[in-house]
């Protein structure tokens, strides 16, 4: 397991310099099994240096795609998550975090569908609706956004957690959106905290323009 001071989505990059011994060992055994995965979950106190963090218990798993050497021994790591998981028991850190899992999936797949498919595709289409007009206001700022990848192609469950690793929200907004008990849910969480996000930068963008 890997704690980390944010948590991270299925289908996001993740990309890592690692260089506590600890976690060069996990690297290293994980790099030998057959899946080269590792579970990431975030920190909700503490520090991701030295240990005596208090963790989540939901995480993603996540496949590691890319391992380079760089200066000092470090590593750097890229893997992508892959899969929800629930943290059922922490066991000792010897020599790395380590933890039971169960992998779980939304709870509105029913035989690998999703439950009302016409409303998840308005709820779908609403939200990277929404996505696009709050990034439009982030850049209305000065922020540079990067162009946002064509996410048409992914199927809904995907989709929720992709708008939530492209909108401009905080860890805790994340790690609640990962934690929604199905997809369904989780555009309706998202939906919510997006609008928190754009009542905050038109009030930003209406300030900077009486400066003005």
């Amino acid at each position: 397991m890997f704690p980390l001071g944010g948590p991270l989505m299925p289908g996001a990059l993740l990309p890592l310099q690692v260089f506590e011994p600890r976690y060069l060992e996990m690297i290293d055994r994980c790099l030998v099994s057959r899946s080269a995965e590792f579970g990431v979950v975030m920190i909700e106190r503490g520090s991701e240096i030295g240990g005596g963090d208090v963790r989540t218990k939901v995480g993603t798993m996540a496949r590691i795609v890319e391992v380079k050497t760089i200066t000092d021994g470090r590593l750097a790591v890229l893997a992508v998550g892959q899969r929800r998981i629930e943290v059922i028991r922490w066991l000792d850190d010897d020599p790395f975090p380590q933890a039971e899992v169960r992998e779980w999936p939304d709870e509105d797949l029913v035989n690998g569908e999703i439950e009302s498919p016409s409303l998840l595709s308005a709820r779908r289409a609403t939200a990277m609706s929404d996505l696009d007009r709050v990034l439009g206001l982030v850049s209305e700022l000065g922020v540079e956004v990067p162009e946002r990848p064509d996410l048409d192609e992914l199927g809904p469950v995907e989709a929720s957690y992709a708008v939530a690793t492209l909108a401009p929200l905080g860890s805790a907004d994340r790690q609640r959106l990962l934690c929604a008990g199905g997809v369904h849910r989780r555009f309706e969480l998202f939906a919510e905290v997006l609008s928190e996000v754009e009542d905050s930068l038109r009030f930003r963008l209406l300030n900077s323009r009486s400066d003005d």
